[in-house]
């Protein structure tokens, strides 16, 4: 083995083979797993705790946000939909932004909880972003981005799911 970047598919959890390369592997989505975490946490909070943003009309309100951003939307069903209860549509986003910032961070039913920021990247993606010219100013893409590799391999070192896992294993017997 050549001492360069590895391209291959080795697998050290395998035999037994760890290095500083392995284990930096292994932890290697724990950083966007504590930033993506704490981010949707903050955002969650910030609704919740933000008067204006909680309102049906006025500026800074939910509802203010979403009428601005219809026109220009991808989908302007989902805003229409939206603004149907433009509080209770904040809500419901202030509260699964807490849910999956909280699930992300300690690792609980972390590929569920990275698919909610995806779909809640992506709706906002496809409404409130979809105008930014060019795309690459708007970051609900980046995040819906950021979310897929958590949604594919899910929270494996550090987390619940994992202490879990390995509590499930010793139970059985070592086996699984």
């Amino acid at each position: 083995m050549t001492h360069g970047m590895r391209t291959d598919t080795y697998t050290p959890y395998v035999d037994g083979d760890r290095n500083w390369r392995d284990t930096a592997t292994r932890y290697a989505l724990l950083p966007l797993r504590i930033f993506l975490g704490v981010t949707f946490i903050y955002a969650g909070l910030d609704k919740l705790t933000d008067s204006a943003f909680m309102k049906s009309s006025g500026a800074g309100s939910i509802g203010e946000t979403m009428r601005s951003a219809r026109d220009s939307a991808a989908i302007p069903a989902l805003i229409d939909l939206a603004l149907k209860n433009p509080t209770g549509f904040g809500y419901a986003i202030a509260f699964g932004e807490l849910a999956v910032g909280i699930g992300t961070l300690i690792g609980l039913l972390a590929r569920l909880a990275a698919l909610g920021g995806a779909l809640i990247s992506f709706s906002l993606w496809m409404t409130v972003s979809w105008a930014s010219d060019p795309y690459y100013y708007g970051n609900d893409l980046a995040y819906l981005m950021a979310w897929l590799p958590l949604v594919l391999a899910g929270a494996p070192m550090l987390s619940l799911d994992s202490a879990l896992r390995a509590r499930r294993r010793q139970r059985a017997g070592g086996y699984r």
